[in-house]
């Protein structure tokens, strides 16, 4: 027998989240359902002027262990896991005296909010809730017998629903079933991701740790979009459970993020926060097609965007401070798509207020670290993330020219450039601008002439860095008769010999960083 519309006459309400229970406590009780409560949730309900009966009066025992142990208890889970369509467990109810539960009302203790706040290693262990899990994940299960509410968004049209049809329908049982243990899955996976931070692997010290076993992923749909990378695909904004995209970013104005905007400024933004002087970078289709240092984030801009004016037509800009009037202004004869960056002052968002569909999105700089998960079919690639860490101490001049302290510079810029351009990538860069940025080719030659016709004149004494090293001494060539002085490179090639001959022949100067920086 399927039950159809299950009447409530007596629910079970525990919640960590007090949002809008004075007000779902009265209906219910205006609606003549029981409500079974615990803790400071009864408490709440009844200085609401809510009837409510208590859970250690059903159960005959008082909460244990600080309030630990509340609801476990046959009384309580009997009453929420019985089968109403199954003779033995409605027999074994009245055998026991046990009046069953129609709805349970339950979301659990704020674990995240504990860790964002920083709390102590042992009160965020008391964050960790045991009975309130236990409850949705049987009433969930049992979801052709009882409904269940996770979060108050669902009060209204659970309210709603009982008013008009007088109980639950099994299509929003079931859908309230979906969405409990989507709930209890994220908390799981939010509690696992926080002890893979403070416990080594097991069989690894805290020196030595490894990747974790297990990852927990759980990704939220925070919004909708238009369609996906191409019209004809759907497309949706998600994020990890917990945390907020791009560290929290707020559309300040304009018409509303594609997926593709959304991966843009997740690039530039990316880019952009590795750095300490005043920065501007602007992302074309993923890759960065000009960016800069300057004493203003004005200068900054324009000096980016003359790295390559054709491609800066309708691209996304990061800075990484906040944006003041005089940025905006320079900005304000090209079209752009998005402007990201950590604040924007006032007479800033006046000037970007002129430009309706111009999305101005505020957002912290990127913070490295943590694993970076790459889905394949049937699972996922995991690995660091990658950073710059390689310092001038630890590179090596492999040629009798040595760079310039203007040249160290510059290629210093254009080696941290390259590690956020798509492989094979070369940067030429001059005076802490990019003139030039060959990007995503099958071979490291024609990245080399991409960069070079890019930069024209501007590529004579430039800096050029690869992110990997050169297999044959071409590149270095191409190079060399497009005019740059100095390389930067990871070495590595068994042609290493080779390719640092080729810049001794054109009297380049050659540095190696023993590492590359791949981005497929």
């Amino acid at each position: 027998m399927t039950i159809e519309v299950l009447p409530v006459r007596r629910a079970l309400v525990a919640v960590a989240d007090k949002t809008g229970l004075p007000e779902l406590g009265r209906e219910l009780t205006s609606l003549g359902v029981q409500v079974v409560s615990t803790g400071n949730t009864a408490r709440v309900l009844q200085e609401a002027g809510v009837a409510v009966t208590r859970v250690s009066d059903v159960t005959g025992f008082p909460e244990l262990l600080g309030g630990r142990v509340k609801t476990l208890h046959p009384r309580i889970h009997a009453a929420i896991l019985a089968d109403r369509r199954d003779p033995e467990h409605v027999a074994q109810l009245r055998e026991h005296d046990i009046e069953p539960f129609d709805l349970v009302v339950a979301n659990l203790y704020p674990f995240r909010a504990a860790v964002e706040r920083g709390a102590p290693f042992e009160d965020v262990i008391e964050e960790i809730d045991i009975g309130g899990p236990a409850m949705v994940r049987a009433a969930a299960k049992n979801f052709s017998s009882i409904g269940v509410v996770t979060s108050p968004d669902d009060y209204g049209p659970v309210v709603e629903e009982l008013r008009r049809s007088g109980g639950l329908s099994r299509s929003t049982r079931l859908e309230l079933a979906r969405r409990a243990f989507a709930h209890t899955a994220g908390y799981d996976a939010a509690i696992s991701a926080w002890f893979d931070r403070h416990a080594p692997p097991e069989g690894e010290s805290e020196e030595e740790e490894a990747l974790p076993g297990t990852i927990s992923l759980v990704l939220r749909r925070r919004a909708e979009l238009r369609y996906g990378e191409n019209p004809h695909q759907r497309g949706s904004l998600y994020a990890r459970e917990g945390e907020s995209s791009l560290g929290g970013a707020e559309v300040l104005q304009g018409k509303e993020m594609s997926f593709n905007n959304w991966l843009d400024a997740e690039a530039a933004r990316a880019l952009v926060s590795m750095f300490e002087p005043a920065a501007a970078v602007i992302v074309k289709h993923h890759n960065p097609c000009g960016v800069a240092l300057a004493d203003s984030l004005s200068e900054a801009y324009g000096r980016a965007r003359e790295s390559d004016p054709v491609s800066a037509f309708g691209g996304i800009v990061a800075f990484n401070r906040e944006v003041d009037e005089a940025t905006a202004f320079a900005m304000a004869g090209v079209f752009s798509e998005v402007v990201i960056a950590p604040a924007f002052d006032a007479g800033a968002r006046e000037v970007f207020a002129r430009k309706e569909n111009l999305r101005v999105v505020r957002a912290p700089l990127a913070r490295p670290g943590g694993p970076e998960v790459r889905f394949i079919d049937g699972g996922a690639l995991v690995q660091d993330a990658d950073q710059v860490a390689e310092s001038r101490a630890d590179m090596k001049v492999v040629t009798s020219r040595e760079p310039t302290e203007e040249q160290w510079r510059d290629l210093l810029f254009a080696w941290t450039v390259a590690a956020r351009v798509k492989s094979n990538a070369i940067v030429l860069a001059k005076d802490l601008a990019t003139v030039g940025i060959g990007a995503g080719q099958m071979n490291r030659v024609t990245s080399v002439d991409i960069a070079a016709r890019h930069a024209g004149p501007k590529a004579t004494d430039a800096c050029l860095a690869s992110d990997a090293f050169f297999p044959f001494r071409g590149g270095v060539e191409r190079a060399a008769e497009s005019g740059v002085a100095a390389i930067i490179q990871p070495g590595g090639s068994v042609r290493d010999e080779e390719v640092v001959g080729a810049a001794e022949d054109h009297g380049m100067a050659m540095v190696l960083t023993g590492r590359r920086h791949f981005r497929h």
